[in-house]
């Protein structure tokens, strides 16, 4: 269930010290993206970290996941999910912290990597209070496809943001069998919304 074909990073817009950033080794890589002020720089910095596949760089990328620049987090993710396996105990924690960015991004990091360990911190993530990690990790279920998670996913259909319900019938809609139609019906007899009853319609396929 391992994904072994990870995407290669998107290369980031780089800063005018990107020279002196690629000389650096993997302490002051960490300094750039935890010290400098400039998001460019921390992103290009956690583009680096994530190219030299180094699991020393994941609990300083697990930090940036807050960083307050969209593009330094989203770095930071791509990052993590490229160094792989390592990265899921770590992120799995991450899943826990306060901030939901964070909690966002790690749950996107986990389904990058998709593999079967990712399972149960992505389940938990279902239950989140905040309704983009419920959504991300519904998204990462999704690409794993893992039979176990039907349950979880079921409870999903029910839920009140209407992109956290469609991507709970795109993961249900990969894992299919009998217990997934099942819900999907119930789900269908019910849903008020049109482009819902389209993406139900379709996973029932």
């Amino acid at each position: 269930m391992t994904n072994d074909n990870v995407p290669e990073l998107n290369v980031p817009e780089k800063p005018e010290n990107a020279g002196d950033l690629e000389k650096l080794g993997l302490e002051g890589l960490v300094k750039a993206l935890r010290d400098s002020t400039d998001p460019q720089v921390r992103q290009y910095a956690a583009y680096l970290l994530g190219k030299a596949h180094n699991p020393r760089a994941i609990q300083p990328l697990i930090e940036a996941l807050a960083d307050f620049d969209k593009s330094v987090r989203e770095q930071a993710t791509l990052a993590l999910s490229r160094i792989g396996k390592a990265a899921i105990e770590p992120l799995a924690e991450a899943m826990k912290e306060p901030k939901w960015e964070t909690r966002y991004r790690a749950a996107e990091a986990l389904g990058r990597i998709a593999d079967e360990k990712a399972v149960k911190p992505l389940v938990q993530g279902l239950k989140d209070n905040r309704d983009h990690v419920r959504y991300m990790a519904a998204k990462g279920l999704k690409e794993l496809g893992d039979s176990d998670t039907i349950e979880p996913l079921i409870i999903l259909l029910k839920d009140e943001n209407r992109f956290v319900r469609m991507m709970a019938v795109r993961a249900l809609g990969v894992i299919g069998g009998t217990n997934v139609n099942t819900a999907l019906n119930a789900a269908l007899a019910v849903e008020p919304d049109a482009k819902m009853k389209e993406a139900i319609t379709e996973a029932l396929k």
